[in-house]
C-alpha cells in the first residue's frame, strides 16, 4: 500500500520505486516524493555513493519534515540508510499523516476523524453501509464503491452490487479507481477478505485518495453548504422584517382609528345614550384592547428576536420603515393611553350632569306646574272694577282681600326665584332643551312682574276708596290671615313630600330621613293651627248668621274655604306615608350599593397586591435563574400559565365593577384600587412575563447560533449576577469592568487599559446610556468566544462554486444550490460588467458584500 501511496507521486517526476526500504536508502527518492507532495525545494541532495553522502540527504528530507510541524519520534537518518524497515515504514506513515490526511477538515474536525466523517456523510445514503472505522467496515468493498457511485454515478451500477460478494465488491471498485480517477491499487482484495481486521493505516491511505481525487467537489459541496446556510439566515430575516412591518402597520392603524373616538367629548341629549356610549367603552377596554397590549408585546419581542438573530449573523441592525420604530410604536399607544385615560371619566362626569338635569326639570316641571296653577286667573282678578260700586264694607272686604293677596303673593316670591335659579342652572349645565325652559321660565317671570304692577295698581286703588269706607270684619280678616300662611304651609308641604330626590350614599338617605321625621313631628302642631283656623270660620258664621251681616255666605277677603283646608290637610296625610316607602326604598338601594362596594373592594385588596407581588417575583426570577436555558424557559412558561390561569379572576372583578357602574357608584371608601388600576397592572404582569421569556429565548438563539456552552452560559449569568448587586438587570461600568476581570480579561488601570475597555463600552453600550444589559453583554461575549461568517468567507465560497473566476452563471447557481436559494441569488445579483465578463454573468462579489453591509437587496 505504502510504495503504490509513493509510486501514484513519484509517477509525477517520471520515476518509480519497488522496494521502499531499499530505493530510499540513498535519500534522493525520498527527497524528490517530498518535493512532489509539498510543491516545495528541497536542499540540494549530495550525489556521491558514499554512507556520509546518504546519511546529508536523508537528515535533509527529515529536517523537512520537521520544519512542518512533524515530530519524528525515534526515527533517525542512519536507521533509513541501514535499510530498517520498520523505521522506513514509520517515517512513510508520518508522511501520509501530514501531508495525505492531516489537511482533511470537516465541521471543525481533522485528520482521522474528519476523514471519517466525511466518508460517513457520503455513504449515508446508500443501503448495506455504515462506516464507522477504517478496518472492518470495508471489508464487503461496498464503501469503497458508494464513495465512487456518490461522485461518479457513471461508472458504477450500485444497484447490481451484492453484500455477499467482497471479492468482486473491492475489485470493481480498485479496477474503476485505478482506470478512471488515476488511483492505483494499494490494496489487495483477497488480503482484505481473508483478513479479520484489515491493515488501519492501508485503509486510511487509500482511503484518502479517494477525498483528494475528488476534493473539487467537496469544496464545491461545502462552498455550497456555506452560501445555503448564509442565504437561509438572509430569507428568514426578511420575512421576520416583513412580519414587523404588516404587524406595525396594522397596529398604527388602529391606533389612528381608536384616539379620535377616544377623544371625541361631544355629549348626548339622553341619559340612554350617555350609557350606550359608557358601555361602548367597556367593550373596548375588555374585549378590544386587550388582544392590542398582545399585539404591541409581540411587536417588541419579535423586534428583538430579529435584531438578536441579525447580530448573531453578523448582519446589520434592521431598522423599520419611517414612523414604525418600537419607540414611535410605543408615543403612539401613549398617545392612546392619554386620550382613553380622561374618556371614561368625561363619561361618568356627563352621566352624573345628565342626571343632575333630569332632576333639576322634572323639579322645575313641577315648580312651574304649581305656580302657573296659582296664578291662573290672578290678573283678571287685579284688574276687576268690583270696588266702584261696593259698599263701604264690601270695601273693606276687597281691601283685607288684597292685604291677604300680597300675603299671599309674597310667600309665592321664593317659589318664582327658585323656579329662576333652577333655570339657571339647567343653563349653565347645557341642559338640551334649555331654549323651552327659558321661555317658560321668562313667561312666568314677566307673568310675575305684571302681577306686581296690577297689585300696586289695585292696592292704589282700594287705598284711595277705603278713605270712603268704615267697617270691616275683623273676623273673616283674621280667618284669610292665618288661611293664607297654613294653606301655602300646605302646598309646601305636599310639594316637599312629592319633592324627587337623588342621593349617592346611606349617609345621605338617612338625612333625608332625618328630616321628614322632623316634618312629620310638626303635624300635630299644624293640626291644631287647621283647628282654629277652622274655629275662626265657624265663628264668622255664627256672627253672620246671628247679626244677619250681608256677606253672602263667603268669605270676602280669601278664597280659601274650610273645604279646601281640609281637602289638603288630607292630602298631606295621603304623602306622608308615600313619602315613607319612597325613603325606605332608597334607603334599600343604598344598602345594595354598599354591598356592592365592599364585594369590589375585597376582590381589588386581593388582587391587587397579588398582581404587584407576581411582578416583583418574575423580577426575582429574571435575576436568580438557575439550570439550563431550557430548564429556565420551561419554569418561566409554567409561571407564565399560572398567571394567565388567574385570568377568571380578572374577569369576576369585572364584572363585579360593571355592576357598581349600572348602579351609578362613584367612590368606594372600602379600597384604593380602581378598576383601571387593577387593568394596567395586569397588562404590564403580563407583558412584563412575555419579555422575560423572550429574553431567554434570545439567549438559546445566542447560545446556539454561536456554539456556547450550557457551562459558559451558566459562568457568564453568575457572574453577571454577582456584580448585579442591586439587581436591576443592568451593570454600572465599573461593575462591568470587574465582571470582566473575573472571567480573565486583563485590563489595567494604565492608558491602554483604559482605551481596551473605551472600545469594549462603545460595543455593548452604544447608547451611551452608562449600563449594560444581560444580553449586550451575552452579544459580546458571543463574539469573543466563538466564529461567525463573514462576507470573504462567502464570496471564497461563491468563488469555488464559480471556478475561481470572478462571476458566476445563472446554470452554475442552479447547479450548485437548492432552487428556492438559487433563485433567490439570481434575482438580487447584479450584474458583471468586468473585462472578462460573458452574457448573463452575475457579480457574486457585490452579493456577498451587501449581505453583512448597509445595501439592500
Amino acid at each position: 500500500t505504502f510504495t503504490a501511496w509513493c509510486n501514484s507521486h513519484l509517477r509525477k517526476a517520471g520515476t518509480q520505486i519497488e522496494n521502499i526500504e531499499e530505493d530510499f536508502r540513498d535519500g534522493l527518492k525520498l527527497m524528490l516524493l517530498l518535493e512532489v507532495i509539498s510543491g516545495e525545494r528541497l536542499a540540494k541532495p549530495e550525489r556521491g555513493k558514499m554512507r556520509v553522502h546518504k546519511i546529508s540527504n536523508v537528515n535533509k528530507a527529515l529536517d523537512f519534515i520537521a520544519s512542518k510541524g512533524v515530530k519524528l519520534v525515534s526515527i533517525g537518518a542512519e536507521e533509513i540508510v541501514d535499510g530498517n524497515v520498520k523505521m522506513t515504514l514509520g517515517m512513510i506513515w508520518t508522511i501520509i499523516l501530514r501531508f495525505a490526511i492531516q489537511d482533511i477538515s470537516v465541521e471543525e474536525t481533522s485528520a482521522k476523524e474528519g476523514l471519517l466523517l466525511w466518508c460517513q456523510r457520503k455513504t449515508a445514503p446508500y443501503k448495506n453501509v455504515n462506516i464507522q472505522n477504517f478496518h472492518i467496515s470495508w471489508k464487503d468493498g461496498l464503501g469503497f464503491c458508494a464513495l465512487i457511485h456518490r461522485h461518479r454515478p457513471e461508472l458504477i451500477d450500485y444497484g447490481k452490487l451484492r453484500k455477499d460478494d467482497p471479492l468482486t465488491n473491492l475489485n470493481t471498485a480498485f479496477d474503476v479507481a485505478e482506470k478512471y480517477l488515476d488511483i492505483p491499487k494499494m490494496l489487495d482484495a483477497e488480503d482484505i477478505v481473508g483478513t479479520a481486521r484489515p491493515d488501519e493505516k492501508a485503509i486510511m491511505t487509500y482511503v484518502s485518495s479517494f477525498y483528494h481525487a475528488f476534493s473539487g467537489a467537496q469544496k464545491a459541496e461545502t462552498a455550497a453548504n456555506r452560501i445555503c446556510k448564509v442565504l437561509a439566515v438572509n430569507q428568514e430575516n426578511e420575512q421576520l422584517m416583513e412580519d414587523y412591518e404588516k404587524l406595525a402597520s396594522d397596529l398604527l392603524e388602529w391606533i389612528r382609528r381608536t384616539i379620535p373616538w377616544l377623544e371625541n367629548r361631544a355629549p348626548e341629549n339622553t341619559m340612554q345614550a350617555m350609557q350606550q356610549k359608557l358601555e361602548d367603552f367597556r367593550d373596548y377596554r375588555r374585549l378590544h384592547k386587550p388582544p392590542k397590549v398582545q399585539e404591541k408585546c409581540q411587536l417588541e419581542i419579535n423586534f428583538n428576536t430579529l435584531q438578536t438573530k441579525l447580530r448573531l449573523s453578523n448582519r446589520p441592525a434592521f431598522m423599520p420603515s419611517e414612523g414604525k420604530m418600537v419607540s414611535d410604536i410605543n408615543n403612539a399607544w401613549g398617545g392612546l393611553e392619554q386620550a382613553e385615560k380622561g374618556y371614561e371619566e368625561w363619561l361618568l362626569n356627563e352621566i352624573r350632569r345628565l342626571e343632575r338635569l333630569d332632576h333639576l326639570a322634572e323639579k322645575f316641571r313641577q315648580k312651574a306646574s304649581i305656580h302657573e296653577s296659582w296664578t291662573d286667573g290672578n290678573e283678571a282678578m287685579l284688574q276687576q272694577k268690583d270696588y266702584e260700586t261696593a259698599t263701604l264694607s264690601e270695601i273693606k272686604a276687597l281691601l283685607k282681600k288684597h292685604e291677604a293677596f300680597e300675603s299671599d303673593l309674597a310667600a309665592h316670591q321664593d317659589r318664582v326665584e327658585q323656579i329662576a335659579a333652577i333655570a339657571q342652572e339647567l343653563n349653565e349645565l347645557d341642559y338640551y332643551d334649555s331654549p323651552s325652559v327659558n321661555a317658560r321660565c321668562q313667561k312666568i317671570c314677566d307673568q310675575w312682574d305684571n302681577l306686581g304692577a296690577l297689585t300696586q295698581k289695585r292696592r292704589e286703588a282700594l287705598e284711595r276708596t277705603e278713605k270712603l269706607l268704615e267697617t270691616i270684619d275683623q273676623l273673616y280678616l283674621e280667618y284669610a290671615k292665618r288661611a293664607a300662611p297654613f294653606n301655602n304651609w300646605m302646598e309646601g308641604a305636599m310639594e316637599d313630600l312629592q319633592d324627587t330626590f337623588i342621593v349617592h350614599t346611606i349617609e345621605e338617605i338617612q338625612g333625608l330621613t332625618t328630616a321628614h321625621e322632623q316634618f312629620k313631628a310638626t303635624l300635630p302642631d299644624a293640626d291644631k293651627e287647621r283647628q282654629a283656623i277652622l274655629g275662626i270660620h265657624n265663628e264668622v258664621s255664627k256672627i253672620v248668621q246671628t247679626y244677619h251681616v250681608n256677606m253672602a255666605g263667603t268669605n270676602p277677603y280669601t278664597t280659601i274655604t274650610p273645604h279646601e283646608i281640609n281637602g289638603k290637610w288630607e292630602h298631606v296625610r295621603q304623602l306622608v306615608p308615600r313619602r315613607d316607602q319612597a325613603l325606605m326604598e332608597e334607603h334599600a338601594r343604598q344598602q345594595q350599593n354598599e354591598r356592592l362596594r365592599k364585594q369590589f373592594g375585597a376582590q381589588a385588596n386581593v388582587i391587587g397586591p397579588w398582581i404587584q407581588t407576581k411582578m416583583e417575583e418574575i423580577g426575582r426570577i429574571s435575576i436568580e435563574m438557575h439550570g439550563t436555558l431550557e430548564d429556565q424557559l420551561n419554569h418561566l412558561r409554567q409561571y407564565e400559565k399560572s398567571i394567565v390561569n388567574y385570568k377568571p379572576k380578572i374577569d369576576q372583578l369585572e364584572g363585579d365593577h360593571q355592576l357598581i357602574q349600572e348602579a351609578l357608584i362613584f367612590d368606594n371608601k372600602h379600597t384604593n384600587y380602581t378598576m383601571e388600576h387593577i387593568r394596567v397592572g395586569w397588562e404590564q404582569l403580563l407583558t412584563t412575563i412575555a419579555r422575560t421569556i423572550n429574553e431567554v429565548e434570545n439567549q438559546i438563539l445566542t447560545r446556539d447560533a454561536k456554539g456556547i456552552s450550557q457551562e459558559q452560559m451558566n459562568e457568564f449569568r453568575a457572574s453577571f449576577n454577582h456584580f448585579d448587586r442591586d439587581h436591576s438587570g443592568t451593570l454600572g461600568p465599573e461593575e462591568f469592568k470587574a465582571c470582566l476581570i473575573s472571567l480573565g480579561y486583563d485590563i489595567g488601570n494604565d492608558a491602554q487599559g483604559e482605551a481596551e475597555f473605551a472600545r469594549i463600552m462603545s460595543i455593548v453600550d452604544p447608547n451611551r446610556l452608562g449600563v449594560v444589559t444581560f444580553q449586550a453583554f451575552i452579544d459580546f461575549m458571543s463574539r469573543e468566544t466563538a466564529d461567525t461568517d463573514t462576507a470573504d468567507q462567502v464570496m471564497a465560497s461563491f468563488k469555488i462554486l464559480a471556478g475561481d473566476k470572478n462571476y458566476i452563471t445563472v446554470d452554475e447557481l442552479r447547479r450548485e444550490l437548492p432552487p428556492d436559494q438559487a433563485e433567490y441569488c439570481i434575482a438580487r445579483m447584479a450584474p458583471y460588467n468586468g473585462r472578462d465578463a460573458v452574457p448573463g454573468a452575475l457579480d457574486y462579489m457585490s452579493f456577498s458584500t451587501a449581505l453583512y453591509g448597509e445595501s439592500d437587496l
